[in-house]
């Protein structure tokens, strides 16, 4: 279950790519002046991109949907297989994903990049969540099993979305949904990541 990841690249460079590929974003005022961070914790605010009226639109939501459960934790990843998300898709960019191996603290990090690219999108969905009782417009992250390059480290992946799939999820095309699969062997290349490293 992923739960530390992180966006430490200049958000123009998400901007451009969404151009590149003909989706405009409309990332207003300080929200192309996002401080790059190298973790990013469940319950932290973070970037997420969303269909909006006129393209894509770029938020800062919560991590975390708010837990059926009374006092439940919250939901930051939600198993795909069987579901269909056919509305509040969003796509959640990322420069890594970390992993945590170990029964017995500190347990030993796992740092997973997109081999041959910078940053990658998860697909993810928005939703309710809860900030001291309160009601706000929140992320979780998709999962399905792992595939070969997170098998030994993990029981379960994210969804890390191609680019050419990005539009479609945004658009709520069912047929992306076919998309929600493991990554194959050599998608990520993975390393040792002490802590603060």
């Amino acid at each position: 279950m992923c739960n530390d990841y992180g966006v430490d690249l200049p958000f123009r460079l998400f901007v451009e790519a969404f151009e590149a590929l003909e989706i405009a974003v409309d990332a207003e005022g300080d929200r192309l002046n996002i401080e790059p961070r190298d973790e990013i914790w469940p319950t932290e605010r973070a970037p997420v991109i969303r269909r909006g009226p006129a393209g894509a639109r770029m938020d800062m939501l919560r991590w975390g949907l708010r837990s059926p459960r009374p006092k439940g934790p919250p939901i930051i990843n939600l198993r795909a297989e069987g579901r269909r998300f056919n509305h509040d898709r969003c796509l959640i960019p990322a420069a890594h994903f970390y992993e945590f191996t170990g029964s017995t603290s500190p347990k030993t990090r796992w740092r997973f990049n997109k081999t041959g690219e910078d940053w990658f999108c998860i697909a993810g969905v928005v939703g309710v969540g809860d900030d001291k009782g309160q009601a706000v417009h929140a992320f979780s992250m998709l999962t399905v099993a792992p595939g070969p390059d997170i098998a030994p480290i993990h029981n379960r992946q994210i969804v890390v979305l191609e680019r050419r799939d990005w539009a479609a999820w945004l658009d709520g095309a069912a047929a992306v949904n076919d998309q929600l699969a493991p990554s194959p062997a050599g998608t990520f290349t993975v390393m040792a990541a002490p802590r603060g490293g």
